[in-house]
């Protein structure tokens, strides 16, 4: 084992690897007994436990696998209704100090065209975006030590002081960015971001290590602990994740959420999401091209509906890496946010000449337009996009947030919110046949509202939308 660096000097390990192994053996081959009991335990959307979570992806039968898909459609139908948070990835730099095996980004490949955008260019990306009709954004930063907080600061800045025409402004700057300390993570929450995200890649050790050869990243405690640093900055809200085919997927479940109860322990509440992207092929990484551990679809799909009925106020994201049917199935199962016409390097979006492999991270699986996603999830699928940041502009987050998603907040505010948001996309950015489609999910959604009062200031702040007005929410 890698001696640790001085910046993990103090830091324990809470990611008890016997434990998860014992767990994960205790879950082999459970009776259908045990799994129906863990299903009717997750219908009371109080969460599961580890080992329970482990019964569920170590399940062998098939009809108990649709149990497991049908239990997880009804907690995210419950709890999240037929909403879909969208957001774009805004790759700012992919240089990077670390050699991560598996990454296109790794600081051996010689063959990527390192690219980091001055203010000008993040500027120009973020015009294309809104005009788009973005409103959500994840700044995605190669790890490289010259760029620091105060760096990553002004990206931010400069993302928040773009406008255009229409309703074109960005509202919500996730950043997914190298582990900081606590005064570099106090510098980003202090101009306005809102999840901090950061991924743990894989959460097995001897693993970990074998794949980090260079760079901070190397250190795994360091990079463990990067959430609570963020939290004791005051970040109220943090993404976790796992990038699956690198080790065990059923240990990397386990290690995910260890690693949240971690955080309810020490901060009183979990993350605000977590993702699962499966490794793909990337330029000058030969493992991504031949995973390890590859995941299945079905076993993959199953990742996901063990998720949300593990963690079932969870945001759960998808990105583009999925192609755009098998998307379509993840979404039924649990996924609750989904990147949506994403380009994954530097300048992509201004890019004439996009789609080169020479600087981008990974290879895209759904390459579908905004607009063209909208129309399939709205107009084929009836799913209502949204891009609502309510919450954060009015304090919802952290444990505030948790603790109102319990109470059945995120139907009653967060649905009418996404209809809203999805209304203004509609009048300035949507084109006909997108226009069409999600007016009749409006109307259709608006008739089935069952709650009088906010019905009629739902109606009212519709009607003030087509009159022009902008930003409206409840």
């Amino acid at each position: 084992m890698k001696k640790n660096s001085t910046l993990s000097q103090g830091l324990t390990n809470f990611i008890d690897e016997e434990l998860i192994f014992e767990e994960i053996a205790k879950a082999e081959n459970p009776s259908p007994n045990l799994v129906r009991e863990v299903l009717n335990k997750g219908l009371e959307r109080n969460g599961l436990s580890p080992f329970e979570t482990a019964v569920l992806l170590k399940n062998t039968d098939p009809e108990l696998d649709e149990a497991i898909f049908e239990t997880a459609m009804s907690i995210k139908q419950g709890i999240y209704g037929n909403r879909l948070v969208l957001f774009a990835p805004l790759y700012i730099t992919n240089e990077c100090g670390n050699q991560c095996e598996y990454c296109g980004f790794n600081a051996k490949n010689r063959d990527l065209e390192r690219r980091t955008l001055n203010s000008d260019e993040i500027r120009a990306e973020v015009e294309v975006l809104e005009n788009q009709g973005h409103k959500r954004l994840l700044l995605v930063y190669g790890e490289h030590p010259k760029y620091d907080a105060d760096w990553i600061a002004q990206t931010v800045r400069d993302v928040y002081s773009v406008t255009t025409d229409k309703s074109g402004e960005i509202r919500r700057v996730n950043i997914n960015c190298a582990p900081l300390d606590v005064a570099g993570f106090r510098k980003i929450h202090e101009v306005g971001i809102g999840t901090y995200q950061c991924f743990h890649e894989t959460y097995h050790r001897e693993t970990y290590e074998k794949l980090h050869t260079g760079g901070r990243k190397t250190d795994y405690l360091w990079r463990l602990h990067a959430m609570h640093r963020a939290m004791e900055a005051g970040i109220d809200d943090v993404g976790m994740g796992a990038l699956f085919g690198l080790y065990d997927p059923t240990f990397e479940v386990l290690g995910l959420l260890h690693h949240a109860k971690q955080l309810e322990r020490d901060y009183g509440v979990g993350p605000h999401t977590i993702s699962f992207p499966r490794l793909e092929p990337a330029l000058g990484a030969e493992i991504a091209f031949n995973p390890p551990h590859p995941t299945s679809k079905h076993d993959f799909k199953k990742i996901v509906a063990a998720l949300r009925i593990a963690v079932p106020y969870t945001g759960l994201i998808l990105t583009t890496r999925e192609n755009a049917e098998f998307r379509r199935e993840l979404i039924e199962v649990g996924v609750s946010q989904i990147s949506a016409g994403s380009r994954t390097y530097p300048g992509a979006y201004s890019d004439p000449e996009y789609d080169r492999p020479d600087v981008q991270q990974f290879c895209i699986g759904d390459n579908r337009s905004l607009d063209e996603i909208i129309l399939s999830i709205a107009g084929e699928h009836g799913y209502v996009p949204s891009w609502c940041t309510a919450c954060y502009r009015m304090g919802r987050t952290g444990e505030h947030f948790m603790e109102l998603a319990k109470t059945g907040f995120i139907q009653e505010f967060c649905l009418p919110n996404g209809l809203l948001t999805f209304k203004e996309y509609l009048e300035d950015y949507a084109s006909d046949e997108t226009k069409a489609a999600g007016n009749a999910l409006i109307q259709r959604e608006v008739e089935a509202y069952d709650d009088p009062k906010r019905k009629k200031i739902l109606m009212d702040r519709l009607a003030r939308m087509e009159a022009g007005e902008r930003d409206l929410y409840i």
